[in-house]
């Protein structure tokens, strides 16, 4: 099940809130989430319910050892334990099959392939189980003597499946004693909105537009058609994954939790280090916390801990080397701007350095898009005008003519415009009753409904519309 589906909209979350809100009790409203979680999860794949459940109850058991045994030999042991099992589970469900092939292929063998499906959301609630038994380690949480509550953390569909990646530490008192207000449930449905307009308006027309240009024939696509069409996937992809992420904080506050931000409209940087403070955040902290420093961070063999982060941060997109690559891509830009790049970029103008990066973002989504090293180096070549390429044709002129007022609303989407128009609302109403009440109770609402209405017309007769985050 996804968010932006009709099943989803007008069935799983209406009768979510009804069993939610009539229970008073908050054990009660513990297991109605824990239910509603896991039916949400098995809805397109039941089977790999008892997987999530099996790796709940393993890290339950495990946390409780670490925290007993803290101080002691034996702590450390059920966390390597904890993280071996855990990596090992990723591992054989994403990555067997890589690693088959690999080897089939530099070994000139014959091992059969067993083409297991991935359990969705494996990669992210794998990261969260991990930080749960880390921070447990470390002292920085107390293990949850709860296994309901604890499965409550792991299962919690408003961001299982694509992120952003829950730390135990920021939702552990929510669990125990959530607050909900009216103000609370009004910003949640306005987030949860915006996120559905964003993925069903935006980021799907994008990628329908895109697949025009990145899915045809290499040999008649123009220059400008190259950029054209790697210009809306990369429009495409950053409104699909931030529309989850802002439909799941959005949830959250609807239902007493405040998860942490996961985009700050990374379009916007001057450098591929910023870039990365600003997309994914949750990834990015993760590896930080949990590899980057614990390997020596900046103190000792930076390099080497810079190249095993972003190799690993690729091979974690997916089990393929275009991934490894995008991951080196994006290592390499960063050591050179630690190197020496960034002082060249802070001495030129501030729309030089936006270009240099968008420059080497659009560069590195080819890489993402991709799969097979082939494909990614005859879209270069066209994108470079390697060979004897037209720079523009009929069919681009034909599409940029009828999409430019998407393509120009969908840039200024990219920006903070919207923040900019929140605090301007915000502070025409602040000072005047009679403005606040016709926004919240009014505008707001009213555009909400539009947006929805807008959503669900688009999403009549699509009857799969998943996230493009889904198969990491």
């Amino acid at each position: 099940m996804v968010f932006s589906s009709l099943i989803f909209l007008y069935a799983f979350l209406p009768l979510n809130f009804i069993f939610y809100f009539l229970s008073k009790n908050q054990t009660y409203r513990n297991w109605v989430l824990i239910i509603f979680s896991l039916v949400f999860y098995a809805w397109g794949e039941p089977v790999w319910v008892s997987l999530l459940i099996f790796s709940s109850l393993i890290d339950y058991f495990l946390g409780l050892a670490v925290e007993k045994h803290r101080g002691h030999w034996q702590s450390k042991a059920f966390l390597i334990t904890s993280i071996t099992i855990n990596l090992s589970l990723l591992g054989f469900f994403k990555y067997f099959d890589f690693i088959i092939q690999n080897i089939n292929y530099l070994l000139g063998a014959n091992l059969p392939l067993h083409h297991f499906g991935l359990p969705i959301g494996i990669s992210f609630y794998t990261f969260q189980t991990i930080s749960y038994i880390v921070d447990v380690y470390r002292g920085e949480v107390t293990a949850q003597k709860s296994f309901p509550k604890f499965l409550l953390f792991i299962s919690l569909f408003h961001q299982l499946v694509a992120g952003p990646i829950v730390r135990y530490k920021d939702i552990a008192s929510a669990i125990n004693n959530r607050v909900h207000s009216r103000s609370l449930f009004n910003e949640g449905i306005n987030r949860f909105v915006t996120g559905l307009g964003k993925k069903v308006v935006l980021a799907n027309t994008a990628g329908e537009i895109a697949e025009v240009f990145l899915q045809g024939d290499f040999s008649t696509l123009p220059v400008l058609g190259a950029w054209f069409g790697i210009t809306l996937f990369s429009l495409q992809i950053y409104f699909d994954f931030s529309a989850y992420s802002d439909m799941a904080i959005g949830l959250g506050k609807i239902f007493g939790f405040s998860y942490k931000e996961n985009f700050n409209y990374p379009y916007i940087s001057r450098s591929a280090t910023e870039f990365w403070r600003r997309w994914h955040i949750s990834l990015g902290s993760f590896f930080r916390d949990y590899l980057y420093i614990p390997l020596g961070g900046n103190r000792k063999h930076h390099l080497r801990n810079l190249f095993i982060v972003w190799f690993l941060t690729g091979l974690w997109h997916g089990a393929s080397w275009n991934f490894v690559l995008w991951g080196l891509y994006f290592g390499l830009l960063i050591a050179l701007e630690r190197k020496f790049l960034c002082k060249v970029l802070e001495k030129l103008p501030r729309w030089i350095a936006h270009c240099y990066l968008i420059f080497a973002v659009l560069i590195s989504w080819v890489f993402f898009y991709y799969t097979d090293l082939h494909s990614i180096k005859e879209f270069l070549g066209v994108m470079f005008a390697f060979g004897s390429r037209e720079l523009i044709n009929t069919q681009l002129s034909i599409y940029f003519s009828n999409y430019f007022l998407f393509f120009l609303l969908a840039l200024l989407a990219c920006t903070p415009i919207t923040k900019v128009i929140q605090k301007t609302m915000h502070y025409l109403t602040a000072r005047n009753t009679r403005r606040a009440f016709l926004y919240q109770e009014a505008l707001r609402p009213s555009l909400n409904f539009v947006l929805l209405a807008l959503a669900t017309i688009l999403l009549v007769g699509k009857s799969y519309n998943p996230f493009l985050y889904f198969r990491f």
